[in-house]
């Protein structure tokens, strides 16, 4: 497991949400144990069938045709065995049985044929899991893999998965906390919106707890780690995704059920086609040879692989775009739903300020350009958010940005500087200074006299407007916003992203009550929240997604599906390809169902010749796991 408590590289900022996405690592196809064994079956069965169809020796293709048997049988048979010493049959050791059938009365290319394609069909179901699993690894990469570690002797950087409880750690500004622990040494404001829903910094001094994938941006923290790294954030995302691709939908939980019971009725069945003709009169082999194209093509192995692969396949690639689904009944609820209820801050906004209003000082000698030039020069040297946003503004707006000197920056408080021999201080208003319809208003002073004041708000992430249509459009609902935040900051957002039902100022458990009216209601709810205050309100909702690549771990854990990239249209993408899946999940049970029907009658009322039979059985076992990785293609996610 990789962690971190303090890291060596900057993290890029959270305001880019198109970061560069990990390295691609795709699994060779020959790299899966299934694929290699196939291919052996595959190619002794090619190398055979000319022998055979030329009339060659048999000694010539009868070891080639036990190769075939051994290489793609040997493993099914033996999950077969192992299924019926715990007194269950399933369709691996009927096909065996089958195949095996086929040989003892000399059909043996017929039986091999068989093993060929069954050996193909568990390959694909390999394939799909293991591009799930290349999913989990690429996640790794999102993670440094040291720490800067504090000894008595110095500071040492050393892998972050060697830290322990009770470490003390070093993390200056711009780093990633990549731990949970309390500052022991130092005062900092540290970004945790993915943890809080707070949408500005906070200030951390000694004492105060801070979390794992937090930003540490101002002034550098000296932690003592309070929980064992293997539980970090990346750590925990990497283990729910590797669990996904070992969970069952209830869709395939269902079709299991029935299968045990309907593989019992198979062989039952067999035994009758084999024993009554035989008892009127019927030539052995010719009853014997029936019964086993009977039980071949009787058998649900088709059945059985309609589900996972198009929800292991919808799981793969939406990790490979950054969305994290936590297991295939997860992937099953997400295109269940038909309404969203959206949380505000680190959800539909990126939890970034922007300046939104300037207001000089009625009679003052500064106009708003003046008095942003002024609050841009003196915060230009700092990294806080609200500096960085006042530096941009003053960009965007192409004014000249003047050389500050004797910078200085108190946690909480704000920056001082001299710029043209004049003192100017940029900090927080007092609450009667405060700007309508602002989260943040600071005051801008100049040798002690107030010049004026700047508004900021949180910033809108630029494709939430976007994701709200493309929700309402999938659910047929406008989504709903469910805020803590003021009304006045609440309506702004929704005016911006069209949504006109808006609930502010709630706690967390008042989201929770909102989400169950509608659920009350007989809707099934979409909820998109980060954060522990949005844990509740996920766990509530028929479905949860949780938004950030740090998020909470309490948010992890509650929510069926992480968006690592804060990309929000990443959203209703994921909820379209569930609902892809679920139709090709559709697809794949009607087709298995009219092939096993079709060929059952044909083999009962007429002649189905044994090589037909296996052809169109396992024909349709292929086509069926074909069309689930169908899912697997870059075309099948649909962003926009």
């Amino acid at each position: 497991m990789v962690c971190r408590v303090s890291t060596t590289l900057a993290p890029a900022p959270r305001t880019a949400p198109a970061t560069a996405p990990p390295p691609r690592r795709r699994t060779r196809v020959l790299a899966l144990p299934e694929a290699r064994w196939a291919l052996v079956s595959l190619v002794a069965f090619l190398a055979a069938l000319p022998l055979d169809l030329g009339s060659a020796p048999a000694w010539t293709y009868g070891p080639l045709y036990v190769l075939a048997y051994a290489a793609g049988g040997w493993e099914p048979a033996l999950e077969g065995l192992r299924a019926l010493r715990e007194k269950t049959l399933d369709v691996d050791l009927l096909m065996i049985v089958a195949a095996l059938g086929a040989a003892a009365v000399g059909q043996v290319l017929d039986g091999a044929l068989l093993i060929v394609i069954f050996a193909t069909s568990g390959a694909l179901e390999a394939l799909a899991t293991a591009r799930t699993a290349d999913s989990v690894r690429g996640l790794l990469d999102l993670a440094p893999t040291t720490a800067t570690r504090l000894r008595e002797g110095g500071e040492e950087t050393v892998p972050a998965a060697d830290l322990a409880v009770g470490d003390l750690v070093l993390v200056r500004p711009g780093e990633r906390i990549g731990a949970d622990g309390t500052v022991v040494e130092g005062a900092g404001e540290v970004d945790q919106a993915t943890i809080t829903g707070e949408s500005l910094p906070v200030l951390k001094r000694p004492g105060d707890d801070v979390f794992a994938g937090t930003l540490n941006g101002t002034g550098a923290l000296r932690v003592r780690v309070g929980r064992d790294p293997a539980d970090s954030v990346i750590a925990r995302i990497v283990t729910l995704v590797e669990e996904a691709s070992r969970t069952k939908a209830p869709t395939q939980l269902f079709i299991e059920k029935i299968e045990r019971r309907y593989s019992v009725g198979v062989v039952v069945a067999t035994l009758a086609v084999f024993g009554i003709p035989l008892g009127f009169g019927a030539d052995l082999t010719d009853a014997l040879l029936r019964a086993m194209t009977f039980m071949i093509v009787a058998s649900p192995c088709a059945v059985v692989l309609a589900t996972m692969p198009p929800l292991l396949s919808a799981i793969a690639n939406a990790g490979r775009h950054g969305v994290l689904v936590k297991s295939a009944a997860a992937m099953e609820r997400l295109g269940e739903t038909d309404t969203a209820a959206l949380d505000k801050t680190g959800t539909l906004t990126e939890g970034t300020p922007e300046v939104t209003a300037v207001t000089p000082v009625a009679g003052g000698d500064a106009d708003e350009d003046a008095l942003l030039a002024l609050a841009a020069a003196a915060e230009y040297p700092s990294e806080h958010p609200l500096a960085r946003a006042i530096v941009a503004a003053a960009r965007a707006r192409g004014l000249r940005i003047a050389p500050a000197g004797d910078f200085r920056a108190a946690p909480g408080r704000g920056v001082t500087a001299v710029i043209d021999g004049r003192t100017v201080q940029v900090g927080r208003a007092d609450p009667t200074e405060a700007a309508a319809g602002a989260e943040t208003t600071v005051r801008v002073t100049r040798d002690g006299a107030l010049l004026g004041t700047l508004a900021l708000t949180d910033r809108l992430r630029a494709d939430a407007a976007r994701a709200t249509t493309r929700l309402t459009a999938l659910t047929g609902t406008a989504p709903t916003l469910l805020t803590g935040d003021h009304a006045p900051a609440a309506a702004r957002v929704a005016d911006a992203t069209g949504i006109t039902d808006v609930r502010a100022g709630l706690l967390p458990e008042g989201k929770v009550e909102a989400v169950r009216e509608r659920e009350r209601a007989g809707r099934k709810v979409l909820f998109v929240g980060d954060g522990v205050n949005d844990a509740p309100a996920l766990a509530a909702a028929h479905a949860g997604v949780a938004m950030g690549g740090a998020g909470s771990d309490l948010a992890l854990e509650t929510a069926d599906a992480v968006v690592v990239r804060d990309e929000l249209t990443a959203v209703p993408a994921v909820v379209d390809l569930s609902r892809r899946a679920r139709r090709l999940v559709v697809q794949n049970l009607a087709v298995a169902g009219v092939c096993i029907m079709v060929l059952v009658l044909w083999d009962l009322i007429g002649h189905l010749p044994l090589p037909l039979g296996v052809a169109g059985h396992e024909g349709s076992t292929v086509l069926v796991g074909l069309n689930g990785l169908r899912l697997l293609r870059e075309s099948a996610w649909r962003p926009e």
